[in-house]
């Protein structure tokens, strides 16, 4: 494993995204469990989590026990292990995402997690999504407050937009530590912020970082996708003897030293996979053609 920093440590350059083993359709408890595990296995130091990822209105915070009593079960040292979670969205039960980020609510959150996770402090703290309802700064101030009380050791911010940054950075200064934006190889709209994200010393970790790459390239033993959906991402996996989704993975780290990819599994194959993605080196040819495709 490669390592890159994130809350002013080094984690490693590949997280998992757990949100595949709450919400619907998830695996049972026992794969679910294999995979946090297999992911410890491959080096993976960085497990990204939200108070919102379950599937039943009832099971608030269903993601986060579920990594607590995997971390329990290990059986070896857990302890670099960060785990970053979220507050401010939530699932009434039917299927739809709702944002409340009040200052109460996102500081009773931060209060509900960190009972969930069973530390004396979370790890990093991120502001799920702006809610349009309440001023930035409000919900900014709240995160700034959960800072000094020690409640958080570090704070993120996701689904935000450059401006935003800026004006989270002068309220938390140093204990801004990261910037959770949408951005894989068919959706590059947060070029900016992720820019940004490099000149403040932030980390950036791209949420559906696999956006684009087709799941049926899975399914073929020669890794290539059908040829109506074959990408220039397909086709230089298929030469390096890869998957696309470890391909699109390197790519994504050669995009910037700040990028952090945590990728969503719901079995231990497909983490292991992602973990290796670490391994690859792309040649500037290559990530001069993969700059230019976008995956329909």
């Amino acid at each position: 494993m490669k390592y890159r920093t994130l809350a002013h440590t080094a984690v490693s350059a590949i997280g998992l995204g757990a949100m595949p083993l709450s919400i619907e359709h998830r695996p049972d408890e026992a794969r679910a469990v294999a995979t946090l595990h297999a992911a410890l296995d491959a080096g993976v130091t960085l497990i990204d989590t939200a108070d919102s990822y379950h599937w039943h209105a009832a099971e608030a915070g269903h993601n986060e026990l579920l990594i607590a009593r995997a971390l329990a079960r290990y059986g070896a040292d857990t302890s670099h292990v960060l785990v970053a979670t979220k507050g401010g969205r939530g699932r009434p039960g039917d299927g739809s995402w709702t944002v409340t980020a009040t200052p109460d609510h996102l500081k009773r959150a931060a209060e509900a997690s960190l009972g969930r996770l069973g530390v004396d402090a979370i790890g990093l703290y991120q502001l799920h999504k702006p809610d349009p309802a309440v001023p930035w700064a409000d919900s900014v101030g709240a995160l700034r407050e959960l800072l000094d009380a020690g409640t958080v050791r570090a704070v993120g911010i996701s689904n935000v937009t450059t401006d935003q940054i800026r004006q989270a950075h002068q309220i938390l200064g140093d204990g801004l530590v990261s910037v959770q934006n949408r951005y894989s190889p068919a959706v590059r709209g947060s070029e900016p912020e992720l820019r940004l994200s490099e000149q403040l010393g932030l980390a950036f970790l791209p949420w559906s970082p696999l956006g684009g790459i087709s799941r049926s390239s899975l399914d073929g033993p020669s890794g290539l996708a059908p040829a109506a959906t074959a990408t220039a991402f397909h086709r230089i996996a298929a030469g390096h003897g890869v998957s696309p989704q470890r391909l699109a993975l390197a790519w994504l780290l050669a995009r910037s030293p700040a990028m952090i990819p945590v990728p969503g599994a719901s079995r231990p194959s497909s983490i292991t996979d992602s973990a290796r993605a670490v391994e690859l080196t792309l040649t500037p040819r290559e990530l001069a053609e993969l700059g230019d495709a976008l995956p329909g």
